[in-house]
């Protein structure tokens, strides 16, 4: 089994089903899309130094034994999850659910759904990785060190747990390359700007994660829920390209759709 199969089978879909008011196989079908992109998304805010002292600090806050002889998810913090979205995707949560839903072909409600969704799912996927960095609640983790104390190569375990492929960090391409594509092009040096909007993101949404940097300079890419399937992922703001512009060649063929299915059982 691999881990991000672990981590689905952690999620109690019966009773999330009965939270959204949806069948199982619908419900099934969104925590599958979900949370590898969540997962894509904290990767991605791994790859730059301040992201990744930034989300090793959050899961010190997640060390809370969620994840422990089974989730209930009544005792999922929502509103946290709410804000651990908001970080992840730099507040462009709703334009990725409904792009999740149509490619997942969840229905005309689906986006509602996938929506409502990632604010429960966020926290328990936090509180896996807090369990597995930092060892959870009274435990020694793998890496061991105090959480925000740095030297944990956060990038490297996502990127295994999404296969792999992200464990060079951002200077290694691969996964990092790609998910540059999905979540708007590369990483932001620390001494570039922050623009007015992200900057009202970051405030709105409080300390911890910080928010995906989003370029202009961005191509299109994919994310893979659905087993066997492909699932497209565009985030808003992102510029395609026009006639007679060269496409860099992509390393991995199928870009993060290619990669997240090979996971699920598709080459």
């Amino acid at each position: 089994m691999t881990e991000l199969q672990d981590i689905l089978g952690q999620i109690p879909v019966d009773q999330i089903a009965g939270m959204l008011g949806t069948d199982r196989q619908t419900a099934q079908s969104a925590v599958e899309a979900a949370v590898p992109t969540l997962l894509a998304g904290l990767h991605n805010n791994a790859q730059a130094p301040e992201g990744a002292a930034s989300l090793e600090s959050a899961l010190g806050q997640h060390r809370d034994g969620l994840v422990d002889g089974g989730v209930d998810v009544a005792q999922v913090d929502t509103a946290d999850g709410e804000k651990i979205v908001n970080h992840v995707f730099g507040g462009r949560q709703d334009q990725v659910a409904s792009q999740l839903a149509g490619t997942a072909q969840l229905g005309g409600v689906g986006g509602d759904l996938v929506r409502r969704l990632l604010p429960i799912l966020a926290p328990i996927v936090m509180s896996y990785l807090a369990n597995k960095v930092l060892g959870g609640r009274g435990r020694a983790g793998q890496a061991g060190g105090q959480p925000g104390a740095g030297g944990i190569d956060l990038g490297g375990i996502l990127g295994g747990i999404l296969g792999g492929a992200g464990a060079g960090g951002a200077a290694g391409g691969g996964l990092g390359d790609i998910l540059g594509g999905m979540f708007g092009g590369q990483q932001r040096t620390a001494n570039e700007a922050v623009a007015p909007d992200e900057a009202a993101a970051r405030n709105d949404a409080g300390p911890g994660l910080q928010p995906v940097p989003q370029t202009q300079d961005a191509g299109t890419s994919a994310g893979a829920p659905q087993p066997g399937e492909l699932i497209d992922i565009d985030l808003p703001g992102q510029d395609q390209q026009g006639p007679g512009q060269n496409e860099e060649p992509r390393k991995d063929e199928g870009g993060l759709g290619g990669l997240l299915g090979g996971l699920f059982g598709k080459k």
